[in-house]
């Protein structure tokens, strides 16, 4: 299928590796310019070079903390015009309810609630401007279904959906579409840390961490970044404009809920 988005640009935050990485490699192959983030240079660089080579399309690198204020002032500087924007950030660290105090709460919001937000108000104006333009924020399948071990995620990305269900539907009538992807497990450096607490917690081996995750999942397995970044791509394309506020779990069926 012809997206319909090609020669637009995206700016995908924490994209050097993981379900980022699969966003900007799904829409680098529709031939979507790219303005590439995350915190490490060196692995951003070298994922920055190899969707160059591969899809012969603008890749520009921007190393910085998107959570902090500094950080988001320099990506929306160096971005430029910017038509679709994938937000994204590492979760927070796992633990119990009584573990976490304000600051844990504040890290979570910085990174997984309000920076998220000031990008869309920095960004967002401009695609009304254009009649065009498209937001898909990575949240989690922990808003449909909280996860115990998750309170901080719990938390922020849900003050994200909320915020992103009034907003979506104020600005859709200029064209600009605002909607969540809410991964479960995908085999990534997220899902190795997870498993990690599993095998320390229960003695036993990774790999039986991960055939025992994997059987709580109805598809029988952990999903994939490239599977992930073609729903991202859809969202962001020319079919997905009556698509507004929505929040699409891709989970495996892992989500045990109707609607």
């Amino acid at each position: 299928m012809d997206l319909g988005i090609k020669g637009k640009t995206a700016l995908v935050c924490a994209s050097s590796k993981g379900l980022g990485l699969g966003c900007a490699e799904a829409l680098a192959e529709a031939g979507v310019n790219l303005v590439m983030n995350a915190r490490g240079a060196e692995a951003l660089d070298a994922a920055a070079e190899r969707l160059r080579s591969e899809y012969g399309v603008s890749v520009k690198t921007v190393a910085v903390d998107v959570a902090t204020e500094e950080g988001q002032k320099t990506l929306i500087d160096a971005a430029g015009e910017i038509d679709i924007l994938v937000n994204n950030a590492g979760g927070p660290p796992p633990g119990m309810w009584h573990e976490w105090d304000r600051s844990n709460f504040i890290a979570a919001l910085d990174a997984n609630m309000l920076a998220p937000i000031a990008l869309i108000k920095a960004l967002v104006p401009a695609m009304m401007d254009r009649g065009w333009g498209r937001v898909v924020n990575i949240t989690s399948q922990s808003v449909r279904a909280p996860v115990g071990i998750l309170g901080l995620s719990n938390s922020a990305r849900t003050g994200l959906t909320g915020y992103v269900a009034g907003t979506s539907r104020q600005v859709a009538g200029s064209g600009v579409t605002i909607n969540n992807l809410l991964p479960g497990i995908h085999a990534t450096d997220r899902a190795d840390a997870l498993d990690s607490g599993v095998v320390k917690a229960k003695g036993i081996t990774m790999e039986e961490a991960r055939k025992q995750r994997a059987a709580e999942i109805p598809a029988g397995r952990y999903g994939t970044r490239q599977e992930f970044g073609a729903a991202c791509a859809f969202l962001c394309s020319q079919h997905a404009g009556f698509i507004v506020g929505q929040n699409l779990l891709l989970d495996g069926g892992a989500t045990n809920i109707t609607m």
